[in-house]
């Protein structure tokens, strides 16, 4: 039996075995995968790059924010003889044919931005001389490297700047699938919230989907209808958002700044960049001195939180940027004692958990419901 939990947050149908994790950044994580020899070097003006997308580069949110990485690349490296990108890359055979496709146009490394995994991975074994980053990945390979984003930081304070700002201590949650990076981000934006508001509770309704306005905007609407004043998520669109604003309650964002959509109810986002990692994988590949390696880009250093909404008063958003700067300096506030949702110790007192395990979380934490 498949459990769902262990899934990656983009590769929903990825199966691949839990691996591990590249950049000693602070709260980051960076580590060589194994031993193998570094791909040969490839000149600026002979290399191929390819960029393979889960939704369309418009999307405002994930597929728009590797595409501005993609942007860099070129920036970057404006003699390269290529750059192949393809967008609403599916969770099928037809992943393994595009890569096939960019394999055969001569790419010499290949970006997978949404976790394709197996269908990827047939593809990474038959082409050898090629180098492959998944993002969200779990495995590796002589040359197959993984990366992902430490959020549930920047999700923590704003999890706190949610205790601070709720009424009524009922957040609630828009949830695509129950895969790790969900039960992370729901786990840490509640214990933010419980520092400032200990009986502060989290509802999550999950719609089985990373792009759905509809379901996402329906969702918004029961989470409000039943008491939650300030909402959050992990949808690539502004739907809920939008619902935040008409019924007059918070909210926060994933992926990009689109206040626009809510300005008197946007509280912050989880903002992503890949520009600098696309840009030192490019350059490490041309030069002969990229192996694969298992990276979580840091708070400060690919993921933070956006600048704090027109609305959000002053002390709120100092007393979260406060904490943001214990995180930076190497603080975590994931330490035990931690039960579940059940009542079981999960992680004992006065233990911290590693990043590996906040990049796996598989349950959720006591406060939550709905996952």
């Amino acid at each position: 039996m498949i459990d769902l939990r262990n899934l990656s947050r983009r590769g929903f149908l990825n199966m691949a075995a839990a691996g591990s994790a590249s950049l000693m950044l602070p709260a980051g994580l960076v580590r060589p995968a194994m031993a193998a020899a570094p791909l040969p070097a490839i000149k600026e003006e002979d290399a191929i790059v390819g960029f393979g997308h889960v939704g369309p580069i418009t999307d405002e949110g994930w597929t728009w924010s590797h595409h501005q990485g993609l942007l860099a690349v070129k920036e970057k490296f404006p003699k390269l003889k290529k750059i192949i990108e393809v967008e609403n890359v599916p969770y099928s055979a037809d992943a393994t044919r595009t890569y096939r496709q960019f394999v055969s146009e001569g790419a010499n490394m290949i970006f997978d931005t949404s976790s394709t995994g197996d269908f990827l991975h047939e593809v990474v074994r038959r082409a050898p001389e090629v180098a492959f980053l998944e993002c969200n990945g779990h495995q590796t390979m002589d040359n197959l490297g993984w990366y992902y984003l430490a959020h549930w930081y920047p999700t923590y304070v704003i999890g706190v700047a949610a205790g601070m700002l709720s009424k009524t201590g009922k957040l609630g949650y828009v949830a695509s699938f129950p895969v790790a990076s969900v039960y992370a981000s729901t786990n840490a934006f509640l214990m933010g919230a419980r520092t400032v508001n200990p009986n502060a509770t989290l509802q999550t309704i999950v719609i089985n989907s990373w792009f759905d306005p509809q379901a996402a905007s329906q969702a918004g609407t029961a989470l409000v209808d039943n008491g939650c004043d300030f909402l959050f998520g992990i949808m690539d669109e502004a739907a809920y958002l939008q619902v935040a604003e008409k019924r007059g309650v918070w909210a926060a964002m994933w992926n990009t700044d689109i206040r626009r959509y809510g300005p008197n109810s946007y509280v912050s986002s989880v903002i992503i960049d890949f520009k600098d990692f696309y840009v030192d994988q490019v350059k490490k590949r041309l030069a002969g001195e990229w192996s694969p390696a298992e990276t979580l880009l840091a708070m400060g250093s690919g993921v933070d939180r956006d600048t704090w909404g027109e609305k959000v008063p002053a002390e709120v958003g100092k007393a979260a940027d406060a904490v943001r700067e214990k995180i930076v300096g190497g603080w975590s506030p994931f330490v035990g004692e931690l039960k579940d949702s059940k009542g079981n110790v999960k992680v004992a007192a006065g233990q911290k958990m590693t990043e590996m395990e906040l990049y796996n979380w598989d349950w959720s934490v006591e406060g939550v419901t709905g996952l």
